[in-house]
């Protein structure tokens, strides 16, 4: 009777309209395309999926796309916690202009932002030229593609902090130092309980942006199979050859092994949002 009266209190249809468009919605866009991918790879058999997944260039890519992945996102989550302090915590001219452009990668093409990268860290680029005495080589190599990964998946820790950070007021960091806490134990015991789990949270939708990007890192790859080939190009090459089932089965593999590290992050980032509440009292 309580849901009963839920749903006619509800705006929204009842819990059975509702999980039927939900349902169907999901299925459509999520679950019928993974079926078929499934199904696709599948055509094959095991000694050619194992062939397949297992070939020096598919692994080569793989480690490439995951760790340059990884990367991005743990420096992602050191910088966006600092960009997302800055524009919370601090008033000053040029902020709203600021906090503009960190929703640039959302908006700009990622061909464009490649193009860019790949003329400013290239030989003769403005960046480039400087960089490339020292030893430092970024465009055409694995720490280039860490750089435009990095710059399309900024806006993911920064938006989820943001919030969060707006929330808690400085008054906890002053009570913290007026009882004698210094910088670094007032960040670890009252700042970080509170926005762990929005980290987590930021750098697991920052890890999997980096994992399936394709437009921005092509350019500045330089694509040398087994150097630096990411899995997407891999995938594209694939289906331009028209070996849709050896496409599908490398789709299917990197589709496994990034769920599986996201489901690994979004458990470690529950576990952090159960703790936070103990962190709190044991603060208090």
């Amino acid at each position: 009777m309580a849901r009963a009266r839920r749903d006619r209190g509800s705006a929204l249809p009842g819990f059975g309209l509702s999980m039927g468009i939900t349902l169907c919605f999901l299925s459509l866009l999520v679950l019928i395309p993974l079926a078929t991918l499934v199904l696709k790879t599948l055509s094959l058999s095991w000694a050619e999926i194992l062939r397949t997944l297992g070939s020096p260039r598919t692994l080569a890519a793989f480690r490439l796309s995951l760790g340059a992945a990884f990367a991005a996102a743990a420096l992602n989550l050191v910088f966006g916690l600092v960009v997302a302090w800055v524009l919370e915590r601090y008033r000053f001219p040029g902020r709203r202009l600021m906090d503009a452009l960190v929703d640039l990668p959302f908006a700009l093409p990622t061909a464009v932002a490649g193009i860019s990268l790949a003329s400013l860290y290239s030989a003769n680029g403005w960046l480039g030229r400087w960089l490339e005495p020292l030893g430092l080589k970024v465009a055409y190599t694995p720490l280039g593609i860490a750089v435009a990964l990095t710059f399309v998946s900024l806006p993911f820790v920064v938006r989820t902090v943001q919030p969060v950070l707006g929330e808690l007021s400085p008054e906890v960091e002053e009570a913290a130092a007026s009882l004698g806490a210094g910088r670094w134990r007032t960040f670890r015991s009252v700042l970080l309980p509170e926005l762990g789990p929005a980290l987590a949270t930021g750098f697991a939708l920052a890890f999997a942006r980096a994992l399936g990007e394709y437009g921005s890192v092509i350019f500045i790859a330089g694509n040398l199979p087994g150097k630096s080939e990411i899995t997407p190009l891999l995938i594209m090459i694939q289906l331009e050859q028209y070996n849709y089932a050896a496409a599908t089965t490398l789709a299917l593999g990197f589709l496994l092994v990034a769920f599986t590290l996201l489901l690994a992050v979004n458990a470690l980032a529950f576990r952090s949002a159960r703790r936070a509440p103990a962190a709190r009292g044991a603060a208090a």
